[in-house]
C-alpha cells in the first residue's frame, strides 16, 4: 500500500499540503486518517487561505494556496504535522485501486498511445517495485 511519511515527505511543503489535502478530501476508505480528522485537517488549512468557511459541497473541497504566501503555506504544513502526531500518525497508509481514466485522450494524443501500446502490446506487471525508487534516466 502508498504511505507517506508525515515528517519527513520527499517532496516540497507545496506538493505536501497539496497531497495531504487532497487524500482529506478523496473518497479513500483505506486509509490510517479518521474522517473526522481529515476534515478538520482540510477545515484548517482552508481557515488559513480563505476567509469564508471551509465548502460542504464535497466537489468544492479543494485548497487553493495560490493566493496563499510562504508563511501560509508554512502554517499549513505544520497544522498538518500537528494534528496528525496529536492523534499518533507519523505516517499516512493508504490504498486506493486503479480506477479506469476518468475522460478520453485528446485526438492529438492517441496516435502516440497507440504507438505506445504497440511498442508495449502487454501491461505491466509491477509499475514500481515496492521500496525501490523507480529508475532514474540521465
Amino acid at each position: 500500500m502508498p504511505s507517506l511519511d508525515v515528517h519527513q515527505p520527499g517532496m516540497p511543503d507545496l506538493q505536501f499540503v497539496l497531497f495531504v489535502s487532497a487524500l482529506c478530501t478523496s473518497n479513500v476508505k483505506t486509509i490510517n486518517v479518521p474522517e473526522a480528522l481529515r476534515r478538520t485537517i482540510f477545515d484548517r488549512c482552508w481557515t488559513l487561505v480563505n476567509t469564508d468557511p471551509p465548502p460542504m459541497n464535497a466537489e468544492d473541497r479543494v485548497l487553493d494556496l495560490r493566493k496563499g504566501t510562504e508563511l501560509t503555506l508554512d502554517a499549513c504544513v505544520s497544522t498538518i504535522r500537528s494534528l496528525l502526531s496529536e492523534a499518533g500518525i507519523t505516517r499516512l497508509i493508504w490504498d486506493n485501486p486503479v480506477s479506469d481514466p476518468s475522460r478520453e485522450s485528446t485526438p492529438a494524443a492517441k496516435p502516440l498511445i497507440e504507438r505506445l501500446g504497440q511498442l508495449y502490446p502487454d501491461d505491466p506487471d509491477i509499475v514500481d517495485p515496492p521500496n525501490q525508487p523507480p529508475p532514474s534516466h540521465a
